[in-house]
């Protein structure tokens, strides 16, 4: 095995993440399916995402400074049971048959707001449990934990949900209270105090900083604009049950199938990560992602459109490995926890605004077209980005900058 996975610290963070992805896909299948059961509507479908983005919007600066000034362990282990007992409550409407699209658009905004907090103060954890030569294996090793989740979440999802909405509801509210027993064991390395003043100036410093840095400008906008218009997910139940003509079961194997590509990639730039190139590799991981798009809305066999969506997981990693890295190597501890949450309110756009993008557009002008265009997009970003961020494009490596281990300055102007 890996060798960060000697840090027991590292490997209940590592169990935590994987257990809590695996819950959320499940209530992502659940609510999809129910959603579009209920409405047979692609923007009721788009709406999910809307409202999950909302509160990673209106939190962001408080996140920041809470994942800066707060016991990260805690903050992960408090969000967790808060989405376990919204999956309970959900359990319950469901079992009597008394949970109506308003009552799980307010369910999912509270999940959304739990993990408005939980992601970036996870991804700004990873570097206090394993030493700083190891970081880029170990971010990449919790990529492969998010993409198991998403091999197994969505297919044990489709599958609980055969059985009724219940049940799955009932099994990722254990699975979360599960991934907050193991948050609480977490033991990170003593770092000096965090608490910082609540000034304007601290509140908007992680916005000031990833301005300041242009390679983390460029590849968080990256990803933002990118999945934003390529974002297939949230089209997922329309595309199971009147394209290609299936029920849960065929949704679950959509929805894990770019896991599938993405787990075995991110196990393998684990052991072997990347060296040299980043930047070229990254924008070509893009380009390829805006293709398998529109290969994917042209696909009428489940069978093609699966293996295709495993292209794009493959793709889309490579982008997250090199970017998270990049994020997480050229940002100081004191400054990880406002810079994450930045960057998660760009990954949410990117994923949740991006679903809301997708119902719309499809309500617009068809599933099919809709998503073709959004491929499309992706490639036109990737070109823009490539002359916008030349220095981004030129990237060689994947290593600890001076700008992360000598930026006293900005953190002392930012207290």
């Amino acid at each position: 095995m890996p060798s960060v996975f000697r840090e027991l610290s590292y490997r209940r963070l590592w169990l935590a993440r994987i257990t809590s992805t695996v819950a959320f896909q499940i209530v992502g299948v659940a609510v999809g399916w129910q959603i579009y059961d209920l409405t047979h509507s692609t923007l009721a479908l788009g709406m999910v995402g809307l409202v999950q983005f909302a509160p990673t919007l209106l939190l962001v600066l408080a996140v920041g400074h809470v994942a800066d000034g707060f016991d990260r362990k805690v903050i992960i282990g408090v969000c967790q049971s808060v989405e376990g007992l919204v999956a309970v409550l959900l359990t319950f409407c469901s079992y009597d048959h008394r949970l109506t699209p308003v009552g799980i658009y307010f369910g999912v905004a509270v999940i959304g707001a739990s993990r408005a907090f939980e992601n970036p103060t996870s991804q700004a954890m990873v570097p206090s449990l394993v030493e700083n030569a190891m970081a880029p294996a170990a971010i990449a090793l919790l990529s492969s934990a998010n993409q198991a989740a998403y091999i197994i979440g969505p297919a044990l999802g489709g599958l609980l949900y055969v059985f009724g909405a219940h049940i799955p509801y009932g099994v990722s509210g254990i699975l979360f209270i599960i991934s907050s027993l193991l948050s609480r064991t977490i033991k990170a390395r003593p770092i000096a105090a965090r608490k910082t003043k609540v000034t304007a100036s601290s509140i908007f410093s992680g916005i000031h900083y990833i301005r300041s840095h242009k390679n983390i400008l460029g590849a968080i906008s990256l990803d933002l604009f990118v999945v934003l218009l390529g974002g297939v997910t949230a089209l997922l139940p329309a595309y199971a049950r009147d394209i290609l003509h299936t029920g849960p079961w065929g949704l679950g194997l959509l929805r894990l199938s770019p896991a599938v590509g993405a787990l075995s990639t991110s196990v393998y730039l684990a052991h072997h990560p990347i060296h040299n190139r980043a930047g070229r590799k990254m924008f070509a991981a893009v380009i390829v992602f805006g293709l398998a798009t529109i290969a994917f809305a042209l696909s009428r066999s489940i069978f093609l459109s699966m293996a295709i969506l495993c292209v794009l997981g493959t793709a889309d990693v490579v982008s997250v490995v090199v970017r998270s890295s990049l994020v997480q190597l050229e940002t100081p501890d004191s400054m990880r926890g406002r810079v994450s949450a930045v960057n998660s309110l760009f990954v949410g756009t990117s994923n949740q605004l991006g679903e809301f993008e997708s119902g719309v557009t499809a309500s617009w002008f068809g599933i099919v077209p809709a998503t073709v265009i959004g491929g499309i997009g992706s490639i036109v970003i990737a070109a823009l980005w490539m002359g916008l961020f030349p220095n981004l494009r030129k990237l060689e490596s994947l290593a600890i900058t001076s700008d992360a281990c000598n930026d006293a300055e900005f953190n002392s102007t930012s207290r």
